[in-house]
This record gives C-alpha cells, sequence and structure tokens, in this order.
C-alpha cells in the first residue's frame, strides 16, 4: 500500500491511508462510460493490440500529443473513407505506434492520463518499470503476452476488477445487439445500456438527419411532427429500460431550456427537415426537448445526465477527416440559473426526477451548481469531468461544492472511460483523491474520523448506487 497522492502531512497522510485501506476493494460502480458492449457480448473477445489499448482508442493520449505535432496517422488512426489523403501515411505496424508513444512519454507527465497509465501498467499488467523509449518494445511483448491470455480477456477482468455495474453509451436508435447477447450468455456481469439522445437534440448537427431516420426506422414509423419524435423517443425508452437501463444522457452545449408551443415546435423541426433551421432555432428546439426529455424521466424512472460546455469537434478539419471523439472537444462558458430555472420550476421538486448535472465550467460549481443541488430536490451534482478529473481537478471539486450543496447531493464518481483498463485506475485515482481530502477535514476538526470512513465508503460507491437507483434505497 503506497501513500501516492496523499499529502506530505504526517497526520494527514496516516488518516488518508486508513480511509483509502478502507475503501480500496469496495466494488466499483461504473454507472457512465463509453466503452463498447460488444467487448463483453463475446466470451472470446480481446482488447487486440497494445497500441489499439493504450493509445489508439484513448482520446486523452491522442490529444496531447497531437498538441506537439505528432500526425493521428503516426498514431495509426485512419482517415475516414474518401477522405482526401494527405501529409503522413497511416502506420499500420502498431510496434511502432508504440514505440512513438513511449518515446512521447515526458508529454504526459504530471497529467491525470500518466497517473492512469503508471496505475494500468503496474496493477493490471505487473509492469514494474516506467515506460520510455528504451524498454518500449520489450514492455509491448509483456502485454501483448498477457493480453493472449484467457485472464486478460475483458470478461475475466470485468470480474478481477470487480466491477458491480458497467452502464455502456449506446444510440437510441441502437437494437441493443450486444445487450440481449450478454443477458443471453448467462454470465452473471451487470452491464446496462444508457440511452444517448444527442444526435436527435441538436438540430445543426451534421448527422442529425441521418439520427432521426434511424429513430424512426427503430419505431417502424417516419418523424413528420415533434410528437411523432417524443412518441418515438418515449418507445425508445421503454425498450431501454426493459434491457436494464437506469438512465439516459445528453450532451448539449448550453443547459438552455424553455417551453415551445407545439405549433412552434413542428414549424422548427420542419424547418430543420428542408435544411432550413437556424442557431436560434437549434437552441429553442433543444431547450423544448430538453423539458419534454425531463417530463419522460418524472414518467419513467430513468435518470437523466446532463453533460454541459463542450464545443464539439473545434477542429472541423479534424472531423472531416478523421471523425469524432478524437480530442478536439473544447470547453466554452456556461450559465445554469437561468437556463435552467424553466425545466427546475416545472420539475426540480419532484422526487420522481433525478437530473445530474456535469459541466465544463469550475467557475459553475460554487456559483451555480451547488446552490441548486443544495436546493432543488431533483438535482445532483455530477463528478469533475473530462479536463478536471485529476487530483488537482478532484480537490478543487471538493473544496467548491460540499460546503454549499453538502455530500448527500453530489453523484458519486463515474469513470466516464473509453478505454477499458482505465476503469480500476480512474476509481483508485478518485478514491485517494477523496481519502487525503477527507483526511484534510479530520485533521482541522471539521468532521471526526467515523464521519470520513463513512462518507469515504459513500464517495466511492454508495452516493453513484442512490443516485441512478441501482439499489433499494434509491428506489
Amino acid at each position: 500500500m503506497t501513500d501516492r497522492y496523499f499529502a506530505s502531512d504526517p497526520a494527514q497522510r496516516r488518516i488518508a491511508r486508513d480511509i483509502y485501506r478502507a475503501i480500496a476493494a469496495l466494488p466499483i460502480v461504473s454507472p457512465h462510460g463509453h466503452i463498447d458492449p460488444r467487448l463483453l457480448a463475446d466470451p472470446a473477445a480481446t482488447f487486440g493490440s497494445p497500441a489499439e489499448l493504450f493509445v489508439m482508442r484513448d482520446h486523452y493520449v491522442l490529444r496531447l500529443l497531437h498538441a506537439q505535432g505528432i500526425p493521428y496517422e503516426s498514431l495509426g488512426i485512419p482517415p475516414r473513407q474518401g477522405a482526401v489523403r494527405r501529409g503522413a501515411e497511416t502506420e499500420t505496424d502498431h510496434r511502432r505506434v508504440w514505440q512513438l508513444f513511449a518515446d512521447h512519454q515526458h508529454l504526459l507527465r504530471a497529467t491525470p492520463t500518466a497517473a492512469w497509465l503508471a496505475m494500468e501498467l503496474a496493477d493490471v499488467f505487473g509492469i514494474a518499470e516506467s515506460l520510455a523509449s528504451a524498454n518500449a518494445q520489450a514492455v509491448y511483448d509483456e502485454i501483448e503476452a498477457r493480453l493472449a491470455t484467457p485472464a486478460f480477456r475483458p470478461r475475466a477482468l470485468f470480474e478481477r476488477f470487480g466491477i458491480e455495474t458497467l452502464c455502456t453509451t449506446d444510440d437510441a436508435a441502437d437494437p441493443l445487439e450486444p445487450h440481449r447477447a450478454i443477458r443471453a450468455s448467462g454470465w452473471p456481469g451487470d452491464v446496462r445500456p444508457t440511452l444517448r439522445a444527442d444526435g436527435l437534440v441538436n438540430l445543426l448537427d451534421p448527422g442529425w438527419r441521418g439520427h432521426l431516420e434511424a429513430l424512426g426506422a427503430s419505431v417502424g414509423r417516419d418523424i413528420a411532427s415533434t410528437s411523432d419524435l417524443l412518441a418515438a423517443v418515449d418507445d425508445r425508452r421503454a425498450y431501454f429500460k426493459a434491457h436494464g437501463a437506469v438512465a439516459i444522457d445528453l450532451g448539449v452545449e448550453t443547459a438552455y431550456t424553455g417551453s415551445l408551443e407545439p405549433a412552434e415546435a413542428d414549424a422548427i423541426l420542419a424547418r430543420a427537415l428542408r435544411g432550413e433551421a437556424s442557431p436560434d432555432d437549434a437552441r429553442r428546439f433543444a431547450g423544448h426537448l430538453i423539458i419534454e426529455l425531463a417530463r419522460m424521466s418524472v414518467d419513467d424512472g430513468l435518470v437523466m445526465q446532463l453533460h454541459v460546455g463542450s464545443l464539439r469537434d473545434h477542429d472541423s478539419a479534424l472531423l472531416e477527416r478523421f471523425g469524432p471523439d478524437l480530442g478536439a472537444d473544447i470547453p466554452v462558458a456556461t450559465e445554469f440559473t437561468r437556463n435552467l430555472r424553466p425545466l427546475l420550476e416545472q420539475f426540480g421538486n419532484d422526487p420522481r426526477l433525478r437530473l445530474i448535472l456535469f459541466t465544463l465550467d469550475e467557475t459553475t460549481y460554487a456559483r451555480e451548481l451547488a446552490p441548486l443541488a443544495g436546493y432543488y430536490h431533483a438535482v445532483r451534482i455530477g463528478p469533475p469531468w473530462w479536463f478536471f478529473d485529476g487530483l488537482n481537478g478532484i480537490s478543487r471539486y471538493l473544496d467548491a461544492v460540499v460546503e454549499i450543496a453538502g455530500l448527500a447531493n453530489l453523484a458519486g464518481f463515474n469513470d466516464d472511460a473509453r478505454a477499458f483498463c482505465s476503469i480500476p485506475a480512474r476509481h483508485e485515482l478518485w478514491r485517494r483523491a477523496s481519502a487525503n481530502w477527507l483526511a484534510g477535514l479530520v485533521t482541522r476538526a471539521i468532521v471526526d474520523e467515523p464521519a470520513a470512513f463513512e462518507t469515504a465508503a459513500d464517495l466511492a460507491a454508495g452516493l453513484a448506487r442512490r443516485t441512478y437507483r441501482l439499489d433499494r434505497e434509491g428506489q
């Protein structure tokens, strides 16, 4: 048991060590993330090469290397079909990708990515030495050899990691075949889908029309009005819930909400179908749908997650050439107090709604999110997300929100992982950061040790279970 991430003060470090020891082996509750369920649907599925596992599927890594001029092609990322070829050829030798990654480890220093990588190599793969240029191929050989064994297949690691529940993120029209296969296989792992509605809400997204058509096909009817759209979403929510879903998810640039009259909503939808929707149309239509999605959550009990403040695909050339989710999403300033008021005036005190708010604008933590969660029964504050899920980001988050909102109004932790083997590393970092933060409260006589131990267990798993209604107490 090391003291990594604990304070240098001996008293705080001792208490942090004891708190962490008490929660280290608690099950992992992962209620929001982006793991491909196909990895767990097939008992024989593998992760591919070490380069695929650690580099090519991790946008945290890709963005930092790109910032220093390393082409995506050199990291093994192929251009989209039909994209014009420019610059470097796509590297197909995964050992070369891995060597390039190892040669540039210094670019990750002091970031959460470096912390997760170190924990993955040491704790998951048993590699004690740090990755560097000189040992890159030897480390590759060790990882490759382990990945070839049954003990390192996804289902085996799911069980080894102690994952209690894992929720994936799935398009609203997804038939959920991998989830059906998992259930049919008899394997006891608890893997649940989550309905993602971004593609339907964002009218100006280039893929919006395709998402709408796919939704219509999934329910067997055309969508020509807002009522058609809402009825189709309602059908899909029931389908997802029947497959174990406990939540929906929505990523939007702003938290704007506001109801529209049916005729007005239909007029905007008609303009969008003709390709004539304006930015104001898109803003107002999204605000209307967010309220309607909240209304549905009141009716069916699905937890509503609202991820706010990311300007997706800031680099349009990257999107055009390689596609989305490769590290070019950038935070924007956000406002919650006025923007969410229409929704909260209707449903904010309804015990049937659970609304989890995530932000990429840290200035909103104490000014807006904590006061909202500290008053409205429906609201919970999501954990620090994306750019703020490192040691310092977690500490800033806890400092900013707990005094105002109270610990019970936090959503607990979710790892938001795309890289499967990073799941235990992300939870370990959160648990160590939480233990250290709580130990600081104990040394200053703000809470006593028994309360700190109880709170640590909540931050590790209890809050997530209750927030996402994964236990009877949260129903």
